[in-house]
């Protein structure tokens, strides 16, 4: 699958360093004294025994069965691999529980299972069983996965889902429903191509079949080509959807079809089968990485297309993700038995209608549109929505309690819907949203240390992923040599500023800082030195738009690299001081912190403006600001002038920006824990709110913080932020990782795609 050796040795070194795998068991409850031990194990884990021996029922009571799923495998048919075996399925059911986890809270076992034997590997997971609140199947060929999964559905009473065939089935199916909406058309009338038989195929074609379409109007084909009736040795799943129409090929079957699903191989439908399709023809090309055919090709040809594929780069993702995760957070939360048809069409009715509802902003910002509307290009909703966990595990949900199948009944669905939107602090969600902002617009992003191993190892992966096009500033014949020991081969642009080729650049940058410094004691001699240096060269890059962004800082102290940012750069419009925030992804959701780089002492006043600022931040990633103002004291309780401070500032917000969800002074646990906030303080504007922005009095305590953060609680870090800049520039810590890096530089895109955006509106 890794196209390059690089890419081969980076896919390993990520799940070997740096502990192998993907996933790991963390305890849950305190296990620090000997009473904690006592309790967890001998003698206290007697008592929990006991109640489970009395009613299996108590399992989802005293253990973690309830939310624990097995990601079951025998490795027979392995992404585009093939039957690698069970060893080798592993990495893959690893990943699949990754997903699990990051989007609907779900913890997951996974298991390989080392027979092709039916019999013995469904014996081998009904003996199982017990240990888990769900199945889910992954990975195994067809037509064995059908017996599989129909028998141990049969003998086993917790939900049990073999996500390659239901998965694309419960997405493409919402997805259908709307474009044949859209179409105006009816799903009973449709005529429907079905190119491919295996088990995607097959499920897909079963749940159109549940939502209306009819036998008669389906054509479904294989590698021998169309199914036919009389056709020999057909399987008992292709030969429930063989057709009595005298046809043999795609060519003939696509020739007035409304529909073509393709779960096949690439390339195998041309411009002209589109052009025989029936009127405003839908077309999901499902085919990865690869589709049947090409998008841009597909929506050439026919103007009234609406079209689908499995990519994330074309609209219309058809993505397993939008459904299992939320699919089996539903059944488990109301310990069903199983899942059943009612239960996958409550999911596939809630996928569609939530395409018909107001996107919120965090997503339209994630995919860089201005507002995203129902319609031809958005018929589905995206993977990062964050919606999808209050909409669909609900849906599910009901469907189980009415269908009979629900052992634990919800009774307060507003909790229930709480407690899912609590469930979403567990994903960086913003991260993704972040890094796919960026890549739907790349800017140039000057690197000006780009001489230093993980400063190109961070420019590698930006140009990699597309998140931006780097310009690499160092000693060209170093960053040559490190390129070629990472085996970083793109043509990317390389500028030494000391070096005599720039000479004619240096003067012109020069003379443009001389003439903004001329009157505060800087000569042009002054200048013509500076710009030997990268920091004040790179800035003059970016201030005359030979890029767009700049990051520095990684080999120097913090307030050395400020300065000629400020010197050359500036302050934007209507700002009188620059502030830095950062984003920590923690267990309980992002949480930006302010100031952390730069005011040592901020006034009253400076306070309140820094708080402003990381608002704007915090909407510039979708959300909206909840700002807890820090302090060591609660609302008055201290008159000395630290507390003091925080409480003007806090004034003078409520004068400024009454709307801004902003109080304090407040003491972080009480920030932070909206209970005790609520019990103790239920005046305040943050009552019953959850923060997601803190404001410290000084530089001391939100830099210490943050990294407070950082290295004990392993949260991810964004930042530092520059927030008052005329420009996009950002200031990396000292030393900074990798993934910091890459992350700041994500950063300074979105920076320079929302300063070209306020700048194009000004010229309106």
């Amino acid at each position: 699958m890794s196209s390059t050796p690089r890419k081969r040795r980076e896919a390993l070194v990520y799940h070997a360093k740096p502990k192998p795998g993907k996933i790991q068991v963390v305890p849950t409850k305190k296990y620090s004294t000997q009473r904690d031990l006592s309790l967890a194990y001998s003698p206290g884990v007697a008592e929990p025994c006991l109640e489970i021996e009395k009613d299996k029922e108590n399992a989802y009571k005293y253990t973690t069965k309830g939310n624990l799923v097995a990601v079951i495998s025998n490795g027979t048919a392995v992404l585009g691999l093939g039957d690698i075996g069970p060893e080798a399925s592993k990495p893959v059911m690893e990943g699949k529980g990754l997903l699990f986890k990051i989007f609907a809270d779900i913890d997951v076992f996974d298991i390989e299972v080392d027979t092709k034997d039916v019999d013995k590997f469904v014996e081998t997971v009904k003996n199982i069983a017990p240990t888990f609140g769900g199945i889910n199947l992954e990975d195994i060929k067809a037509p064995e996965a059908f017996e599989i999964e129909r028998r141990l559905k049969e003998e086993l009473d917790i939900p049990v889902m073999h996500d390659d065939q239901h998965g694309t089935a419960i997405i493409s199916a919402a997805a259908l429903l709307n474009a044949l909406e859209l179409s105006k058309k009816k799903m009973e009338k449709v005529k429907i191509v079905i190119n491919g038989a295996g088990a995607a195929a097959i499920s897909c074609t079963k749940l159109y079949k549940a939502f209306g379409a009819k036998p008669e109007n389906i054509v479904m084909l294989d590698s021998k080509g169309v199914i036919r009736k009389d056709r020999p040795d057909l399987s008992e799943e292709k030969a429930e959807f063989a057709t009595s129409r005298k046809i043999d090929t795609l060519d003939e079957a696509m020739k007035n079809a409304d529909v073509f699903v393709g779960l096949s191989i690439a390339d195998i439908v041309t411009p002209e089968m589109l052009k025989s399709m029936a009127k405003r023809p839908i077309v999901f090309a499902m085919a990865n990485p690869d589709p049947e055919i090409d998008y841009n090709l597909a929506i050439s040809t026919r103007k009234d297309l609406i079209m689908a594929t499995g990519r994330s780069d074309h609209p219309n993702q058809v993505n397993n993700v939008l459904g299992f995760p939320f699919i089996f957070r539903g059944a488990l939360d109301v310990r069903s038995t199983k899942i059943n048809e009612e239960m996958k069409m409550a999911a596939v009715k809630a996928l569609a209608e939530l395409a018909k509802e107001p996107v919120p902003e965090q997503v339209n910002i994630a995919y860089g549109e201005t507002r995203m509307n129902f319609g031809p290009d958005y018929i589905i909703p995206k993977p990062f929505d964050p919606r999808l966990i209050t909409k669909v595990p609900p849906a599910v949900a009901r469907a189980a309690m009415e269908s009979g199948c629900a052992r634990h009944p919800i009774q307060d669905w507003e909790k229930y819907e709480e407690e899912l939107l609590e469930r979403m602090g567990s994903d960086n969600k913003i991260t993704r949203l972040l890094m796919n902002r960026a890549k739907m617009d790349p800017k140039r992003i000057v690197f000006a240390e780009a001489d230093h191993l993980d400063v190109l190892k961070a420019a590698q992966i930006v140009n990699d992923e597309g998140i931006g096009i780097p310009i690499l500033l160092g000693r060209r014949e170093v960053i040559q040599e490190l390129m070629q020991e990472i085996d970083f081969e793109a043509d990317v642009e390389i500028l030494d500023p000391k070096s005599d080729e720039q000479e004619d650049k240096r003067k012109d940058y020069a003379e443009a800082y001389w003439k903004t410094r001329n009157r505060s004691g800087v000569t042009l001699y002054d200048a013509e030195n500076f710009m030997r240096l990268r920091n004040y060269f790179a800035a003059m890059m970016v201030n005359t738009g030979d890029a767009e962004a700049l990051l520095s800082g990684y080999s120097r102290a913090y307030p050395t690299v400020v300065k000629p940012m400020l010197e050359l750069i500036g302050l934007a419009k209507g700002v009188s001081r620059v502030a830095a925030t950062n984003l920590m992804n923690t267990s309980r959701g992002p949480l930006f912190i302010s100031d952390t780089s730069i005011n040592i002492d901020p006034p009253a006043k400076d306070l309140a403006k820094i708080a402003q600022m990381t608002a704007r931040t915090v909407q510039l990633f979708g959300l909206e600001p909840v700002i807890a103002m820090i302090s060591y004291a609660n609302f008055g309780s201290s008159k000395d002038p630290h507390a003091s401070k925080v409480k003007e500032a806090v004034s003078y917000l409520h004068r400024w920006q009454p709307e801004l969800k902003v109080d304090g002074e407040l003491q972080i646990d009480f920030a932070l824990n909206r209970e005790m906030l609520q019990s103790k303080f239920p005046f305040s504007k943050l009552a019953g709110k959850k923060v997601n922005t803190l404001i410290f009095p000084n530089l001391d305590s939100a830099n210490s913080n943050y990294k407070m953060l950082k290295e004990l609680n392993h949260a991810d870090s964004i930042g530092p932020i520059m927030m008052g800049m005329k420009r996009p520039v950002h200031i990396l810590q000292l030393g900074a990782s990798v993934e910091e890096m890459v992350n700041m530089a994500a950063v300074a895109v979105v920076d320079a795609q929302e300063k070209e955006r306020k700048k194009q509106k000004e010229n309106l």
